[in-house]
């Protein structure tokens, strides 16, 4: 994980070139991110419903050969008791070298053993006591679906002393957005409440409007969901071509964003690593000239 930086123009493009991305479990897209990612960058391991976290470490020790780093999902919901956890972040630590987990409370409404949220796994004492020494956090810019604003940024503020606590570093991965308000007013709320905390912007790779619509109601992404409906024929075909240049450029561009910690770019790959390993590799192209364009 890179170092938590104040956002500039400057560092975009360091931030793109060590952008994190997202992987299934099952592990089938390993062959596809070697062909087309560089080794050296943080790669995210889904946890879904009915996942075998043994699994999920084969696949995390995999990425490992290949040279990437893991970061194992841990899904405080699917974990079915104390010894299953101790099992999954043992493996995790000596079969795939993983130091940073992200954890979260999962996608079933029941809890299949003793922890009903991310906040029980970090005061269980397990992340500490099994040498994980960074741990990430989901943010929610359009809000979470279970708890309201003031009470999330409680939740988070808890997560950041509990991290001061024990000597854990802890940050946050935002989930996608299809514009660039929604993130930007999360950002200064943080802000406001004083959370310093280094964040990752997460960023839908370009997909199809269809692919991105299904992936954002099962994500809980609100207003701009109902943005990129209303305006299918022009975000929707901007979205598939050019990925999320226009929520980039809306962040980039905000005279706000400069003061924020930003720790790094990470892709929600719906549409393929191949396409957004293409985006990314394109991206600076394609903004010379667009800045052409507007000069003559």
């Amino acid at each position: 994980m890179s170092e938590t930086k104040h956002a500039s123009r400057g560092n975009l493009a360091t931030l793109l070139s060590t952008a994190s991305v997202e992987v299934s479990s099952r592990g089938h897209q390993l062959a596809e991110l070697r062909d087309h990612f560089s080794p050296g960058i943080d790669v995210t391991i889904t946890f879904l419903p009915g996942d075998d976290y043994r699994h999920n470490v084969e696949t995390a020790a995999a990425l490992r050969r290949l040279g990437f780093n893991p970061v194992l999902h841990v899904a405080a919901r699917e974990v079915r008791s104390r010894d299953a956890l101790d099992d999954f972040l043992a493996r995790a630590r000596g079969e795939a070298e993983a130091n940073r987990v992200l954890v979260i409370a999962g996608d079933t409404l029941r809890a299949l053993g003793p922890f009903k949220s991310s906040a029980d796994i970090c005061t269980s004492g397990a992340i500490e006591s099994h040498g994980i020494r960074s741990v990430s956090f989901a943010g929610h810019p359009e809000g979470h679906p279970q708890l309201d604003a003031e009470k999330a940024m409680m939740a988070l503020a808890a997560k950041r002393d509990w991290g001061r606590n024990v000597g854990v570093r802890v940050d946050l991965v935002s989930q996608f957005c299809f514009e660039s308000a929604p993130i930007l007013a999360w950002l200064k709320e943080l802000e406001a409440h004083g959370l310093d905390l280094p964040v990752n912007i997460g960023l839908a790779g370009p997909a199809s409007p269809a692919t991105l619509a299904k992936f954002a109601l099962r994500c809980g992404v609100g207003a701009s969901l109902r943005s990129l409906r209303d305006h299918i024929g022009r975000f929707g075909r901007l979205l598939m071509e050019d990925g999320p240049d226009d929520v980039l450029r809306g962040l980039w561009t905000s005279p706000s964003i400069a003061k924020m910690p930003i720790a790094g770019l990470h892709f929600f790959p719906f549409g393929g690593l191949r396409k957004t390993s293409q985006w990314l590799h394109d991206f600076d192209s394609r903004e010379c000239s667009r800045q052409v364009a507007h000069t003559v």
